[in-house]
Formats: C-alpha cells, sequence, structure tokens
C-alpha cells in the first residue's frame, strides 16, 4: 500500500542541519549531498514530521559513508595538503565555491506543448538559477492555444518565446538551436524543475573538459504523492547514478562504439543535457522522427547521446547537475509512458542501423540483448511478489515490437513535413548520415586495458593543475606522492588530451581516500571509517538539534488511542490466573480492554479464573486452534491497537506502553517483543533455548517493504522479527483486503502446528508497511517443562515452517519459497549430520532428526489443515473496517 512521500533536500555542508517538521508524511525521499555534491538517496521514516537522526547515521555509515568520505576527500583536496589528513581536518564548514570555472553564454531551451501550469512552475525554477550569463527560449510547438504565449508574455517577459509549427520534439529542439545565441545549449523540459546550480554545475564540466561536447546531469523526481509516481521511480525512473561517467573513445576506429555504449540511456534523458553549439554543425541537429509528437514517440535524447560518443567527441555524465522531474500522477499516463519507452528505443535502433550500415549487426545484437534484458526482468518479477506490476514490463515489451517498423513511418511523415513547411531552418534538417569528425583523424588509439598509457606524478602538497599533453593516450597512469612521499597509483581511462582538476580530485579520491590520513590513523581502516562518519555526524548536527529531534521522536502514542488485549487460552488456569494477573498491573493512562478467548468452552475450566477478574471480557470459540481463538478475540476486539499475548506468559508493568509506543510511526503496522524464558529448571526448557527459543535478542530491528524485497532469492526471513506472544498491531489491518486476519490453516491447534504468525508478518511487509521488533517490550515465557512436550513442539514448529513456506509459494507465487524448502533447509540438515559426525553436536540427536522429519510432513500437514478449515469454515472480520489502515 503506497502512501505519499515528502521529497527533501539534505545538504550536509550547509552547516549544522535544522530538520523541518514533514507533518502529514510517513515517509521522506531524501537527497542526501556534501558541498552540493549529491551522494545518494534515503527513505527516513518519519516521527511526528521528523527524521530520526540516529537513522540518518546508522542509513549513512551503512550505504553512504563511502561517497561522503570521498566526496570530502574531493573537497579538502581543492587546496594544497599541508598535512595528512585526521577525520578533525578532513571536515570543512566552508560553503562549496559554486561560481564556474569560465564564464560561457548559456542558452536554456524549454520545448513544451499545451502544459502552461508544468511550464509556469518550470520558468520559476530558470529564473531562480544563480548563473549570470543567461538567455531562456521557450519553443512552443504546434500549439493549440494561446495559453503558453500569454504566460510567457505575461508572466516572464525576459524569457523568449518562439513559435514552431512543425510538431515534434526534435523539431523544436533543432529550432531552439538556430535560435540560440549561447556557447551553450541546454535542455530541459516543460514538467521540470531545475536545481538553483544546475547550469553552474554544468559549465564546470564543460569549462574542465574542452573536449567534452555533450553533458547530462542526474534527474530525481520532484514530487512522490502518487502510487503511479512511485512505480516510475521503482521502475527505473530517470536517476542514472551519483557517480560520475566520462566517456571519450578517442580518435581513429570507433567500432566498439555500440558495443560499449549503444545503450545510452545510462547516461540521462534529454530533461537535463547541454552541448556546446558547435557540435550541431559537425554532427548535425536532432532527428525529427524522433521523440515525442512522432509515431515514434521517443529515442531522440539518447540517439544524439550515441552520435556524439560514436563521432569521436566526449561525453559526460555529471549527478552534480540537478534537475527534478514531475512524473505522470496518473496510472494510466505511467502505462503510456513505458509503452513509449519501448516503441523510442526500437526507434532509436533503427535509425543507428540505418545510419551506421556496417554496424547492423551490432544493433541488432543489442535489440535482442535488450528483449532478453526485459524477459529476464518479467520473470523475476513474476517469481516473487514485488510492487512493480508485471503490466508495466509487459507495455515497454509490446512498444518494442511496434517500434521498429515506426522510424520509417516517422521519417516519411517529416519529410512531409519539410515538402510542406519548405526550407525556411535548413539547419534542422535530419541527417541519415554519420558525419565526419575532423578530430577523429589521425593514429588510432585502442581503448583496451592493455593499450599504452601515459605515465605522469603528481604532488598533493602544491595546489592540483590539469593534466595536458595526452592527446596520443586513452588512458594515463597516475603516480599520487605527498611531499614526494609515495602515496598510491590511479589509473584514469576515457582521456581526452587534458585532464581537469575537479576529475583529478574526484578520481584520486574515490580510488584512495583513505591512503590520505596519517599512518596512527591506519592502523584500523574500519575504525577511521567509523570515526570520519562520526566527527562528519557531529559538525552537521548540534547536540541541540538532535536532541530536540530526538524528543520528538521519543514521543509516545497518543494517551486517547485504546488498545485491546487478547488472551488465548486452551485449560490451563493456572497459567492464564498468572497471565490476567500481570496484565491487570499494567501502569497505562489509556483505555485498555483485556479479552479472553476460552478455546475449550466446554471444559468450563476458563470462565472461573476470568471471573476473578471483573474487568477481562471473555468470549469463546469452539473451532479448536490458536488461529480460530485469536481471531475471534480479533473481532470482539475495539481498540485501535490489538496487543496479543500467550496465557504462559507474564508481563512488567510498562509492557502495553512499550509494545504501543513505535506505533507514532503512522506506517508501523506491527510490533514485536522479545519473549525471555521465565525459568530453565528442566532440561527441555534448556533445550528450547538451544533450539532458538522465541526471543530475538537486544537490538531494536525494523523492516519494512525493501526488506522483503532484499531477498533477491532467499525466502523472506519472517521468522527473525519476533512472535505473536508478544506482540501489537494496528487493528485496521485486519479489515486490508490483500491482509486479512490470520490465517486459520496455519497456527498450533492446527495439523501445521505453527506458521500463522509468520505469514501476516509476510503479508504485512508485502503491502509495504513497516514492522518493529522492540526489545523494550519483553514479556517473560514458561516453557515446555517435560521432553514429550518439547518433542511435540519441535515436530510442530518444523511442520509448520514448511507449511509457511509452501502458503507464500501456493497463495503469493513467490518462488523464493523453493530455495528455502530445496536448498537452504536441506543444507541445514546436512550441516547438522555433519557436527553430530564430528561430535561437534550439542543438541540431542534426535531433537535434530525430529525436525527433519517435521519438515518432511509439512507439506501433508498444510493439505490437512487446509481441508480442516473447507470443513470448520473461516473467520471473517466482520467487526473490522474493511478498509485500509491509513489513518
Amino acid at each position: 500500500m503506497f502512501t505519499p512521500m515528502k521529497v527533501i533536500d539534505i545538504d550536509f555542508g550547509k552547516g549544522p542541519l535544522h530538520p523541518d517538521r514533514l507533518d502529514g508524511y510517513d515517509t521522506a525521499y531524501a537527497l542526501l549531498r556534501v558541498f552540493g555534491t549529491p551522494i545518494g538517496i534515503e527513505k527516513l521514516p518519519l516521527t511526528n514530521g521528523h527524521y530520526d537522526p540516529q537513522k540518518l547515521r546508522k542509513a549513512i555509515l551503512e550505504k553512504h559513508a563511502h561517497r561522503i568520505i570521498r566526496t570530502l576527500v574531493a573537497e579538502r583536496l581543492k587546496k594544497p595538503l599541508d598535512h595528512l589528513l585526521t577525520p578533525e581536518a578532513l571536515f570543512s564548514p566552508q560553503e562549496p565555491n559554486d561560481s564556474p570555472a569560465v564564464s560561457m553564454k548559456v542558452t536554456i531551451a524549454v520545448c513544451t506543448r499545451d502544459r502552461a501550469a508544468d511550464l509556469d512552475l518550470c520558468l520559476g525554477s530558470l529564473c531562480r538559477l544563480d548563473y549570470p550569463d543567461l538567455e531562456v527560449i521557450v519553443v512552443d510547438n504546434a500549439p493549440a492555444t494561446e495559453a503558453t504565449a500569454r504566460l510567457v508574455a505575461g508572466r516572464y517577459p525576459s524569457v523568449r518565446y518562439v513559435r514552431e509549427p512543425r510538431p515534434g520534439l526534435d523539431w523544436a529542439r533543432n529550432r531552439a538551436i538556430i535560435e540560440a545565441q549561447g556557447e551553450i545549449i541546454a535542455f530541459t523540459d516543460d514538467d521540470v524543475v531545475v536545481d538553483p546550480h544546475w547550469v553552474s554545475a554544468l559549465i564546470n564540466v564543460f569549462a574542465e573538459n574542452p573536449a567534452a561536447m555533450a553533458v547530462t546531469g542526474l534527474v530525481l523526481p520532484y514530487e512522490l504523492e502518487t502510487e503511479a509516481q512511485w512505480l516510475f521511480e521503482l521502475y527505473g525512473g530517470f536517476n542514472r547514478g551519483f557517480d560520475p561517467k566520462w566517456v571519450h573513445l578517442g580518435k581513429g576506429s570507433l567500432k566498439s562504439a555500440v558495443k560499449l555504449h549503444g545503450g545510452t540511456g545510462k547516461f540521462g534523458t534529454g530533461a537535463n543535457m547541454a552541448f556546446r553549439r558547435e557540435l550541431f554543425e559537425r554532427i548535425g541537429y536532432f532527428d525529427p522522427a524522433l521523440d515525442v509528437g512522432t509515431a515514434t514517440n521517443g529515442g531522440g535524447d539518447l540517439e544524439m547521446f550515441f552520435r556524439v560518443i560514436r563521432e569521436g567527441y566526449g561525453l559526460v555524465y555529471d549527478p552534480g547537475a540537478i534537475v527534478w522531474h514531475r512524473h505522470r500522477r496518473e496510472y494510466g499516463r505511467l502505462l503510456a509512458q513505458l509503452e513509449s519507452w519501448g516503441t523510442g528505443f526500437a526507434a532509436y535502433l533503427a535509425r543507428c542501423a540505418i545510419a551506421y550500415p556496417r554496424e547492423v549487426g551490432s544493433w541488432a545484437k543489442l535489440g535482442i540483448w535488450w528483449l532478453w534484458w526485459l524477459l529476464r526482468r518479467f520473470a523475476v518479477v513474476s517469481a516473487k511478489p514485488t510492487l512493480i506490476p508485471k503490466e508495466l514490463i509487459l507495455q515497454e515489451i509490446r512498444g518494442l515490437f511496434t517500434g521498429f517498423t515506426r522510424y520509417a513511418r516517422a521519417r516519411r511523415k517529416a519529410s512531409g513535413i519539410l515538402r510542406r513547411f519548405g526550407t525556411q531552418h535548413q539547419g534542422s534538417l535530419p541527417k541519415n548520415e554519420p558525419s565526419r569528425n575532423p578530430q577523429a583523424t589521425g593514429p588510432k588509439i585502442p581503448s583496451t586495458y592493455s593499450s599504452p598509457a601515459a605515465v605522469r606524478s603528481i604532488d598533493l602538497a602544491e595546489l592540483l593543475q590539469p593534466l595536458k599533453g595526452l592527446d596520443s593516450y586513452n588512458r594515463v597512469r597516475l603516480h599520487v606522492t605527498w611531499q614526494g612521499r609515495p602515496i598510491g597509483n590511479v589509473t584514469i581511462r576515457d582521456i581526452s588530451g587534458t585532464i581537469g582538476t575537479d576529475r583529478l580530485r574526484r578520481e584520486i579520491a574515490n580510488s584512495m581516500a583513505l591512503d590520505m590520513f596519517s599512518s596512527d590513523q591506519l592502523i584500523d581502516k574500519g575504525v577511521l571509517w567509523s570515526e570520519i562518519v562520526n566527527t562528519f555526524f557531529r559538525h552537521c548536527l548540534s547536540d541541540a538539534t538532535m536532541a530536540t529531534v530526538e524528543k520528538a521522536c521519543r514521543t509516545r502514542l497518543p494517551s486517547d488511542i485504546p488498545v485491546s488485549v487478547v488472551v488465548s487460552t486452551l485449560d490451563r488456569p493456572l497459567d492464564l490466573r498468572r497471565c490476567l494477573t500481570y496484565l491487570s498491573r499494567q501502569q497505562t493512562h489509556r483505555k485498555v480492554e483485556i479479552i479472553v478467548v476460552d478455546n475449550n468452552p466446554a471444559s468450563g475450566m476458563t470462565p472461573p479464573v476470568v471471573a476473578e477478574f471483573p474487568m477481562v471480557v471473555l468470549t469463546s470459540e469452539t473451532r479448536r486452534g490458536l488461529s480460530y481463538a485469536r481471531n475471534r478475540g480479533i473481532c470482539a476486539s475495539h481498540g485501535k491497537i490489538i496487543a496479543v499475548t500467550d496465557d504462559d506468559a507474564i508481563m512488567p508493568e510498562d509492557w502495553i506502553e512499550n509494545i504501543v509506543a513505535p506505533f507514532v510511526q503512522k506506517n508501523v503496522m506491527i510490533v514485536t517483543g522479545n519473549v525471555l524464558p521465565a525459568e530453565l529448571e528442566t532440561p527441555a526448557q534448556v533445550y528450547f533455548e538451544l533450539y532458538g527459543g522465541l526471543g530475538r535478542g537486544f537490538m531494536r530491528m525494523e523492516a519494512d517493504r525493501d526488506w522483503f524485497d532484499g531477498f533477491s532469492w532467499k525466502a523472506v526471513q519472517t521468522w527473525r522479527l519476533g512472535a505473536t506472544a508478544c506482540a501489537a498491531f494496528r487493528s485496521d489491518i485486519f479489515g486490508h483486503p490483500a491482509i486479512g486476519l490470520l490465517n486459520e490453516a496455519l497456527g498450533p491447534g492446527t495439523p501445521t502446528g505453527v506458521g500463522e504468525d509468520t505469514y501476516l508478518f509476510y503479508k504485512v511487509l508485502k503491502e509495504g508497511y513497516r514492522i518493529v521488533y522492540e526489545p523494550a517490550a519483553y514479556v517473560w515465557h514458561r516453557h515446555r517443562r517435560s521432553m514429550k512436550a518439547l518433542r511435540r513442539q519441535i515436530y510442530n514448529y518444523s511442520k509448520g515452517h514448511v507449511a509457511y513456506h509452501l502458503t507464500t509459494l501456493f497463495q503469493d507465487g513467490d518462488l523464493r519459497a523453493l530455495s528455502r524448502l530445496f536448498y537452504e533447509l536441506p543444507r541445514y540438515h546436512a550441516s547438522r549430520i555433519k557436527d553430530y559426525l564430528r561430535g561437534r553436536l550439542d543438541y540431542p540427536v534426535s531433537l535434530a532428526f525430529l525436525e527433519l522429519v517435521g519438515n518432511m510432513a509439512g507439506p501433508w500437514a498444510l493439505w490437512r489443515s487446509r481441508k480442516r478449515v473447507k470443513r470448520l469454515g473461516s473467520t471473517y472480520p466482520d467487526t473490522r473496517p474493511a478498509s485500509h489502515p491509513t489513518e
């Protein structure tokens, strides 16, 4: 179930952070930057409108620390190193210098057609750019109304309006080239909001890389308010990563261009691209038979990127040049967009096969590979539940098959448009033949690893200078020293005569960031790594800010939210009395309802115990099984939160408050807690703890859809999330059409034995919600005292484990269950046998054998249990609201 995410921008280079409240959202989709340099994306759960700095710190350490350290080192290399680095000296609080190295006149072209509302937002962001020498052109492409002209004239008088009557995005782009006065021409779309430093970042790349004729940048979502927008990001979106890419195949033979870089979509998209104006006079303009507004629906940007590379010029992808794209909000428009992706890519292949006939075989191979990749992706999506609908992939495949013939049709139509409008703007005529790049003559420079390499030296104690005179080489071997002392080597590939200082800093930092620290820091690089991140956070988050935000994140669930506690019992009056005694001592100001479900009312053993506790409600369920009993209690409850525990468990006085506390996060649907042994007096109780017990340790854990999907081929290990001897649920999930009540074919009292709780966890995660394991919420559980009872319990657990995986396989189509059943479990039992033969097994071999027998009995037990449910009937959540848990 998708809930809107707030897209935010966190820059750690601008002094201490002061996180804003983000009320109304459960999750923040955060771009993380250091001194303006993007280093990654992080999804941050929100509590009371705040993200938890400790969770951000953990995410940084686990996922983004390498880029942060490399970025900080690269930033430090802007000046000579007067001493080797330390974590404290590494962090520099100074603002980055966003001024370009040189000044070039820039023309920004926005091609649009009848989308005045989107265009208004785009032009507003262009007015906030920090670059001085700008020209902005709006090319109105075959408009049906005068709305765009009125908008530009009325609100943006400094923007030049140009009407292009020939329909098609590439006609509009070519008209912009004709009209442009800038040395650099940057293109963006009308549904884009640009970063204030966008043009400055582009110009820095052009200035640092004289051979670069094209630069692309990072495209991120402007908003994630609808499921369609989030699905587009999950599908791939426009984000091409946070590592720069330099491509320059050199002079001479370029036959490897298709094999290496035929899939030019990896370099970016037309929503964020810029070119030197002179390029178009050398290799031609955009092909008007491609892209939006034609039968091909796309491919114009991809074809231009390839033409730049194939003609021997440089192309750079720099994630520092950022724009924010407004994705399609409606699912139907998303389907159409993905179909156009397939159509446009196929048309791009067809166009390139015609333009480069000697390489037609390579283009055919690329098309086959792309189809295979889509089919493989479809198979992966079909093999396990994913958030990406298979329909999206099928739409792209459909577009791929229909697109191959569309280029010829679009080409004929473009010729007709040209005849209709005459030969005005000759520069926009398309070319079907590669031009001859005057710079691509001379000796051939192979780009293989065995090709000749230039050797240069650089000392970090001196100010970095560009490396020049590399025209005869495609790569350079760089010896890095500090005050004459060798530090390391760096190999830089895809060079183009000159390597600018920005690229030098990045390449050195990427290859040897930790090698620049003083020797006493290098004893343990793992310790150094953590120390750098901790120092980094001390600078970014002041103690006052940290305390304020952490206090907000620790806020308790409001006391006006009522809680129901469900205790199921089966003829254990002594245990039940102890459990209810401890429940009656709970220290809480909220309304608490305690419901006892008698799973054997015929015995008459439970009502006398319940009568001793006037505040306890008694209900009964004649159908045997813990799932039946708990479902009856859930349906009888009235609380917004429903906690469950066993009759043989006791709990501390703050248990209720601790188990409900994580529900302050709106997207948390289940909370589990630790289950500790109340006694270890008998061998059976000791062996049960050796088996694994019910506790899951003392470290807090959170699981969500990302965690669910993180098991790429292994089964989802929901048993790591705790047990329902100590758990609580947001009551609305039981009315969710894709979740519902506990599966009554699973669990104690049924032939399967267990699995009802892990399968409920599975369904909740599958729907995109969050589960928290909170060890501060704990109970003491009295394990089975006799070996007979323990053997029965372990046998049931082993049956239920297999039954759970078979349920995810048959009911959810999750093929990951097969790896657990036919690889992981056999391997586990084989290791047990090996340990026994070597005398290393402390666990009784009879119990280990019982686990094996129970696993083998799982399929039969599930079949019997399902027949039993058909005979006895299922419970339906009549009293639960049949709505999604969005409150």
